[in-house]
């Protein structure tokens, strides 16, 4: 499926609800439940075709096939590894993360704080699945990507050497659920923002923290106080002591490991704890070796360089207990000449870029300390898909954003002067080669323009904007000025948004070609875009073989057969002979003889601006031209 036609079939998806936090999307359309059913009907357990138990399948690098890391592994299951496996003892917690050969401890931090909150944790860690009823050898966990819920189901076999687990696996050995979530694992929106800044009114629910690298040798050196450089840790409590007559604020860590400790002050052993009540440090203290220690928040500010913190959408949070912000999100794309204009260095281009708007209209209810009275948003941006495309050599865009004061203007992309003349409001910290950035900002009462980019103009890419806000607000998508023409690319986007809202008829959007052509049906100055007045008139043409589609798709199949659409070119006004007919049936439909909307549309799209063509060039009306070589070439170049 073309990538127009993938966006095309997602926002169809979306308008009846799928990946919302309900109703979560299949990936790679595996149903779990169906899955299931049919191993436990023929009474065999579930291999996942598209997870092979094959050494290929651990990565590349050092987990590649040839490296010796991979050396010796078997894939096996846990019923397997033990006599009485559990997919979760009683309650999962965070001791059932310790970190194993791969080096993915900044997923273990985030699954271990995802344990401190149960409600989240059963989004993401379904109810109802075990090693003993209804087993089969398949399990389905769901997480968020790129603003959908998606169920990712994986069978239960998993790699281990010398009857060991070799990646994630729980403290007693005989818990599986942190070992198989590893394993379905895509990926997650986290927030950064430098500790230096000292945030105040952090909310430590799914956050990371990371401690500074100071050089590339660096990376997982363990210093004197035995804290590992390059390393991610979790965050788990945060409480305060009286001691020696004062308050400490304290934060609980956790090393993924599930060893190597802090031996500082408020450590496991450290003589602060005899100089607190008998009371805290009962509450408080647990002297092993399970990767858990307390500190002191001017410690952690000091030794921690990075935070990041996961934003949860609105729809996460069902208990009052937590203030719920406002979310929305956009999806749109970078093209190059045409919406990639790179950062404000470049003012000629920097315009095109896509514009959000958002009108702030309600100031926070109880602002921060130090902070004047205006409206926190959080404002995120995020690259997609680029992963994907490191296998052929891509790497990450370097991205980032600027907001404007949008206030008293009339709703509309804004041009290259406005950029010249007018600073940002606020600005992402920095450009960065980064899957997403995120800053927080408050700001006056008004409407506000978001311009995300990349830092060189000419950058395609795919990206994906979320607003957070404190108050409700409003949000649109800039259109286009009056005096901008709409190029391929944004006809392309401008009509595929239409029809991807119709249920009755089918389409996998318009193609770059059908949308060629209705540009040089139509644009008479050569400049290769339509005016608006040009736009007006295709969409009118639209509209009419729209009525004409659906009136003669007799058994509302959504598309149309060769015999009805011999009958919609007449209504159209061509009169074709057999042989003609016959091309169109051929160009046109799909190998069962159906013809579906965008096809449609182009046919009679070719069929007008051949016959105006033709017209054109019959000067006399004797219903014959001549084309020399050059003429006929030129024509085929043009059409």
């Amino acid at each position: 499926m073309s990538g127009i036609a993938t966006k095309l079939q997602h926002l169809r998806e979306k308008s009846k609800g799928i990946g919302t936090n309900s109703h979560a999307g299949k990936y790679l359309n595996q149903d779990f439940e169906e899955l299931r059913r049919s191993c436990l009907e023929r009474g065999q357990l579930f291999e996942d075709d598209c997870f092979e138990a094959l050494p290929s399948s651990l990565g590349f690098n050092e987990l590649g096939p040839n490296s010796s890391k991979v050396r010796g592994v078997t894939w096996t299951r846990p019923t397997e590894l033990c006599r009485n496996p559990k997919f979760i003892s009683e309650d999962a917690t965070r001791t059932d993360i310790c970190q194993g050969a791969l080096g993915d401890c900044w997923l273990l931090a985030a699954i271990a704080s995802l344990t401190l909150n149960k409600q989240v944790l059963s989004r993401v860690v379904p109810h109802g699945q075990s090693f003993t009823e209804n087993y089969a050898g398949i399990f389905h966990f769901q997480f968020w990507q790129f603003g959908d819920w998606i169920d990712v189901v994986v069978d239960d076999r998993l790699p281990t050497r010398d009857r060991k687990l070799l990646f994630v696996h729980s403290a007693e050995g005989s818990e599986f659920w942190s070992a198989l979530l590893e394993k379905a694992y895509v990926w997650s929106l986290p927030k950064s923002t430098s500790l230096q800044n000292n945030p105040k009114g952090i909310c430590f629910t799914l956050s990371l923290f990371l401690l500074q690298i100071t050089s590339a040798a660096d990376s997982e050196a363990i210093t004197h106080s035995k804290l590992v450089k390059g390393h991610a840790y979790s965050v788990t409590a945060a409480d305060q002591v009286e001691y020696q007559g004062d308050m400490v604020q304290l934060i609980r860590i956790r090393n993924p490991w599930g060893q190597v400790e802090w031996t500082g002050a408020w450590s496991d052993n450290s003589h602060e704890w005899r100089s607190v009540s008998s009371e805290d440090r009962e509450r408080l203290t647990n002297r092993s070796e399970d990767g858990e220690f307390w500190m002191s928040f001017s410690d952690f500010l000091r030794e921690y360089s990075q935070l990041e913190i996961c934003n949860l959408t609105p729809d996460s949070l069902t208990d009052d207990e937590y203030q719920k912000w406002a979310e929305t999100e956009f999806e749109e794309t970078w093209r190059r000449g045409v919406s990639a204009g790179g950062c404000r260095n470049y003012p000629d281009t920097f315009w095109t870029n896509p514009q959000f708007v958002i009108k702030l209209d309600e100031v926070d209810d109880d602002p921060n300390d130090g902070e004047e009275e205006g409206c926190t948003v959080i404002v995120g941006l995020m690259q997609k898909n680029k992963r994907h495309r490191r296998k052929v050599g891509e790497d990450m865009e370097t991205i980032g954003f600027a907001i404007y004061d949008y206030s008293g203007k009339t709703q509309v992309h804004l041009k290259k002067d406005f950029f010249l003349y007018n600073r940002a409001a606020a600005r992402s910290e920095t450009f960065i080669n980064l899957r997403e950035l995120c800053n927080r900002f408050c700001l006056p009462p008004g409407e506000y323009l978001i311009v995300p980019s990349t830092f060189e103009p000419n950058k395609n890419g795919d990206f994906y904007v979320r607003v957070f806000s404190e108050k409700q607000a409003d949000f649109h998508v800039c259109l286009i000025a009056q005096d901008v023409e709409i190029s391929t690319y944004e006809l392309q986007r401008i009509l595929n948004r239409v029809v991807m809202k119709r249920e009755d008829i089918k389409t996998s959007g318009f193609s770059l070609a059908t949308c060629r052509n209705m540009i040089n049906l139509l644009d008479k100055d050569g400049t290769g875009k339509l005016g608006l007045v040009e736009f007006k008139i295709l969409w009118t043409k639209i509209e009419k073989f729209m009525v004409c589609y659906l009136f003669l798709d007799v058994d509302q199949s959504g598309c149309m057969s060769s015999s009805e659409m011999r009958v919609a070119v007449e209504d159209a006004g061509f009169s074709l002979n057999n042989s003609l007919h016959q091309i169109i049936v051929a160009r046109y439909s799909e190998t069962n003889l159906t013809i579906d909307f965008d096809n449609f549309v182009g046919c009679l799209i070719r069929l007008e601006t051949l016959f105006n063509t033709f017209e054109e060039l019959d000067k006399d009306g004797s219903g014959t031209i001549e084309l020399n070589f050059m003429e006929v070439r030129a024509r085929m170049c043009v059409q």
